[in-house]
C-alpha cells in the first residue's frame, strides 16, 4: 500500500469525536423540543422555532449523508461500499426533500400535505431500501426460528398501524360559533350590565371555546338576556383583527392544486416503505447481534426505527389533528435518526479500518 493511500485512510476526526458531537446535537434538539415545542395558549408556534427544528433536521442528515460518502469511498470498507452509496444517497435527498418542504412551509405558508419536496423523499426511501437491501442480500443470513417470528411480528405490526392510520378520520371541533357566543355571554355580563360576576365564573365561560356545552340557562340570573348574535359581532368588532398572511404566488398555488391529489398514494408509500426499513434493519440486527460489527448495523436499526416513529406520528398529526403545523415533540425523532445513521456510519469506518490494518499486520 502506498504511502498516499495510507494517508487517505487516517480519518480527518476521530471517531469519538464524530461520535461525541453526534450525541451532543441530538441532546440539543431533544432540549430545544422540549423547551419551545408547545405553543402558548392560543397561538402558533413561532416562525424561529420552526426555523431551528429544520435547520436541527437538515444538519443531521446532511452530515450522516457525507459520512456514508466517506464509507461508499473507502476500498476498505467491510460492508460493502455499494450499500453505503445507497444509504448515503437516500439521506442526502432526505436532506434536499428537507429544505423545500421547509420553504413550502414556513416560507410559502402551505399546509403540511404534499410539497415539492416529497418528490425528493421518494427517492430518500428508493435509495435507503437499495442499500438496505444490498446489505441483507449480499450475506448469507442464517437465522433462527424465532429471528424469523421476531421480524414477521414487526411486519404485521407495521402494517396493521399504516392500515389503521390510513382509514382514520380528522377529529370533530366543537361548534366555533356556539363557542364565541358563551365567551361574548360572559363578557357582556360583566362589562356591559355591569353584573359582577367573580373572575372564577367568567373563566369558566371563556373555557367554553374548547368543550361542546349545551346552551346555560341564563335567566335563573334574573337578568334579560340579549341574543349571542349581536354579542357576537359586538365581540368580534371590539377585538382587534390579526394583520392577514401575505399570499403565496400563483405558481405556488397553482402548483399546490396539482398535488394535492397525490396526497394518498404517497403516505401509502411512505408507511409501507417504512415497514419495509424496519424489517431490513430488524434482520440486520439479529443477524449481527453479537459479531464484531454489530455496533455499526445497531446504530442503523435504531435509526431506521427512529425514521418510522417520526413517519408514523406525522401521518397520525395530519391526518387526525386539524391545521397541524410541523413542529412537534415527536419530530425530534427524524433528528435522532439522522444522528443514529451518521454514528453507524462513522462506527463502520472504524472498525473497517481497524480490521483491515490488524489483517495487515498479521500477513506482515
Amino acid at each position: 500500500m502506498s504511502s498516499a493511500d495510507k494517508s487517505s485512510d487516517k480519518p480527518f476526526l476521530s471517531v469519538q469525536t464524530i461520535v461525541l458531537a453526534e450525541i451532543g446535537w441530538a441532546v440539543a434538539a431533544l432540549l430545544f423540543f422540549l423547551l419551545f415545542s408547545v405553543p402558548a395558549q392560543g397561538e402558533d408556534r413561532p416562525f424561529w422555532y420552526s426555523l431551528g427544528t429544520s435547520i436541527f433536521e437538515a444538519t443531521a442528515f446532511l452530515v450522516a449523508s457525507l459520512l456514508c460518502f466517506r464509507n461508499w469511498r473507502s476500498p476498505q470498507i467491510v460492508s460493502g461500499r455499494g450499500v453505503w452509496l445507497g444509504i448515503g444517497l437516500g439521506l442526502f435527498f432526505y436532506f434536499l426533500g428537507n429544505l423545500l418542504f421547509s420553504y413550502w412551509e414556513l416560507g410559502l405558508g402551505f399546509e403540511a400535505a404534499v410539497s415539492p419536496g416529497d418528490f425528493f423523499f421518494v427517492l430518500t426511501y428508493v435509495f435507503l431500501l437499495w442499500g438496505m437491501f444490498q446489505a441483507v442480500f449480499s450475506r448469507r443470513l442464517n437465522l433462527e426460528l424465532w429471528q424469523k417470528g421476531v421480524i414477521v411480528a414487526i411486519a404485521v405490526v407495521g402494517i396493521a398501524i399504516a392500515i389503521l392510520l390510513s382509514s382514520a378520520k380528522p377529529a370533530e371541533q366543537p361548534t366555533a360559533r356556539l363557542a364565541l357566543s358563551y365567551r361574548a355571554e360572559a363578557s357582556s355580563l360583566k362589562a356591559i350590565r355591569g353584573f359582577p360576576l367573580e373572575d372564577s365564573v367568567l373563566a369558566f365561560f371563556s373555557t367554553a371555546q374548547t368543550l361542546d356545552f349545551p346552551a346555560f340557562n341564563l335567566p335563573a340570573f334574573n337578568l334579560p338576556v340579549t341574543p349571542a348574535i349581536p354579542l357576537v359581532e359586538a365581540f368580534a368588532q371590539s377585538t382587534p383583527a390579526k394583520q392577514p398572511k401575505p399570499q403565496p404566488p400563483e405558481w405556488a398555488i397553482n402548483l399546490e392544486q396539482q398535488l394535492k391529489p397525490l396526497e394518498l398514494p404517497l403516505s401509502w408509500f411512505y408507511l409501507l416503505s417504512d415497514v419495509l426499513l424496519l424489517v431490513l434493519a430488524a434482520t440486520l440486527l439479529l443477524a449481527f447481534w453479537g459479531g464484531r460489527f454489530s455496533q455499526s448495523w445497531r446504530m442503523i436499526a435504531a435509526a431506521a426505527f427512529c425514521l418510522y416513529i417520526a413517519d408514523v406520528w406525522f401521518k397520525y398529526a395530519t391526518t387526525i389533528l386539524t391545521d397541524y403545523k410541523s413542529g412537534g415533540l415527536p419530530e425530534v425523532f427524524w433528528v435522532f435518526s439522522g444522528v443514529l445513521f451518521g454514528i453507524g456510519a462513522a462506527l463502520e469506518y472504524d472498525l473497517s479500518i481497524r480490521s483491515r490494518r490488524g489483517a495487515s499486520r498479521r500477513r506482515a
